[in-house]
């Protein structure tokens, strides 16, 4: 299994990744799941908040690096349709109408750090580490791209986007996407509090609510999408991603690195 998904008396789905051996990585399997779930529990009329955690250690070590590397190895119809599926599935949680609230503790890279943008507010345990390190394996955060910068602005995108370098929980709050950081045993209690409000509010008014949001901010439509997917499948197809994820598994620097 790579997803659990419970909902309690109240109507708050939890909807936690279940890959802990793989830090919650994501692969074929958890992408078509996470996609098929945004779709159904926002379409429950008893479901009232979503909150979305990660198993085990970490919230999501991004993408699962023995995925990518089929990726690169299959056709190329083959490797967009996949590309396309993780477009889709973030797309599918930005715009499920129920509030959708990130619990981060661990790591959060790549793609995780994509999931916590979609997130109507993220909140994380100090001691957390995050980063878009998909530029130290030849890749670049491009399916993801669109709304980590809708997140945070493309001024603070600069900051992180394409150096692959690690922050921390306060500066994830600085950048935007964390809304507040708290200590680790203290976690559960902040999503509780981030819970309570949208109990007590009209679900017709918070789903349109969010939809208006989603409106007056950047535009992520059909055309961009299908950008970040052809982008996505340039970079799997260069001779930097073959080096870099060669060098993952190799357990060596790539030749980029002094």
């Amino acid at each position: 299994m790579t997803l659990t998904i419970g909902i309690d008396a109240r109507g708050v789905a939890r909807l936690r990744l279940d890959r802990a051996d793989k830090h919650n990585a994501l692969d074929a399997a958890l992408i078509a799941a996470l996609t098929e779930a945004a779709g159904r529990l926002g379409a429950d009329p008893a479901v009232r908040v979503i909150v979305l955690e990660g198993a085990g250690a970490s919230f999501c070590a991004g993408g699962d690096l023995g995925w990518m590397r089929a990726q690169m190895a299959a056709d190329a119809v083959t490797r967009a349709a996949e590309a396309r599926k993780l477009a889709e599935m973030l797309q599918a949680l930005d715009t499920c109408p129920k509030p959708l609230i990130g619990r981060v503790h661990g790591n959060a890279f790549g793609g995780g750090v994509g999931m916590m943008s979609v997130c109507d507010v993220a909140v994380g345990a100090s001691g957390a580490r995050f980063g878009l390190t998909e530029v130290r394996l030849g890749l670049i955060p491009a399916t993801i791209g669109p709304y980590v910068v809708a997140r945070i602005g493309a001024a603070r995108a600069r900051q992180v986007f394409f150096s692959g370098r690690l922050f921390d929980a306060d500066e994830a709050v600085d950048l935007g996407l964390l809304s507040r950081t708290v200590a680790p045993e203290a976690l559960d209690d902040a999503i509780e509090a981030e819970i309570a409000p949208y109990l007590a509010a009209a679900p017709g008014a918070v789903a349109e609510g969010k939809a208006l949001v989603r409106a007056l901010g950047p535009r992520i439509d059909a055309a961009m999408i299908d950008e970040t997917v052809a982008a996505l499948v340039r970079r799997w197809e260069s001779p930097e991603s073959a080096e870099g994820i060669a060098a993952f598994f190799d357990k060596r620097a790539p030749s980029w690195r002094g």
